[in-house]
Formats: structure tokens, C-alpha cells, sequence
């Protein structure tokens, strides 16, 4: 059973996905649902904007997201600074009671994955907990494709 999920979030389709599909799953189990945002060190990088909004921004966007439903069963929005997402991925997963992590994936594949790399293999192979990974082709939630063909009631 899982009592809390992960769900790193980048803002990308793919994301989104994992997104719809980590919420579901929580509602299904009654488990607390942690969102995660890593942000790059603006203290590295040429930034025309002030480094707190950079934080602000996406942590705003988490806690929009959030419904009532997500805050009763204990959800929780996180934002970090790092410049290795899934070293932090992991870190946190480690260190917080985290049963499962659920991930987008672009499904990056021969030169693009070399010269970009992959959060979500980097986590897959390291994570101290099972890991779901979802691409943005799926966007449909399993909730909602059940509903679609008939699997439940309405």
C-alpha cells in the first residue's frame, strides 16, 4: 500500500501526466501526495530576475494545484535548488517516507538522451522506492480511461 507518493514536476507535458496519474493513485489509497519542483541555482546562472520570485513562481503554481481533497490527506509542495534534479529526486525520497515516485519521461532516445541525460533513469536506477515513470502520450489519467470504456460506474 502507499501511504505517500512523489511527483517531481517540471512544468512540461510529460509532467502533467505523471501529475494526473500520481494524484489519482493518491485518492485511490488515501496517500499523501508530495510535490516537487527543482529549480537551477540562480546564484550560477545569468538571471535577469530576482532569485526569490524564481522560487515564488513555481511554489505558487504547486500550492494552485493542490485541492482540498489533496490537503486533507496530508499533500505537501516542495521547492528546491539544485542543479541535479535527480540527485535532489533522490535525496528527498531517502529522507522522507516516500512509498512510490511518479515521473514524466520524455522518452528521449539515442544522441538527444546522451547529450541531455535522463532524470527519470537516473531515478529509476537509484531510487530507494518503486518508480512510475509516464509519458505525455498518456496523458489520460486511468481514472478517466477506466470511465471511458466503461470499467466503472459514473
Amino acid at each position: 500500500m502507499f501511504t505517500h507518493i512523489l511527483v517531481p514536476i517540471d512544468f512540461s507535458e510529460p509532467s502533467e501526466a505523471a501529475f494526473a496519474y500520481g494524484r489519482d493513485l493518491a485518492m485511490q489509497f488515501g496517500a499523501a501526495l508530495h510535490l516537487m519542483h527543482i529549480t537551477e541555482n540562480p546564484f550560477l546562472r545569468a538571471v535577469v530576475s530576482d532569485p526569490i520570485s524564481l522560487e515564488e513562481a513555481p511554489m505558487r503554481w504547486l500550492q494552485d494545484r493542490l485541492t482540498d481533497d489533496d490537503r486533507r490527506r496530508g499533500a505537501v509542495a516542495i521547492v528546491e535548488q539544485s542543479d541535479e534534479p535527480a540527485n535532489e529526486i533522490l535525496r528527498y525520497a531517502t529522507s522522507a517516507p516516500i512509498d512510490l515516485i511518479v515521473m514524466g519521461t520524455h522518452g528521449r532516445t539515442g544522441l538527444a538522451r546522451l547529450a541531455l541525460g535522463s532524470v527519470a533513469e537516473a531515478v529509476v536506477r537509484a531510487a530507494p522506492c518503486p518508480v512510475l515513470t509516464v509519458r505525455s502520450s498518456a496523458s489520460a489519467t486511468p481514472a478517466s480511461r477506466a470511465l471511458e470504456t466503461g470499467q466503472v460506474e459514473k
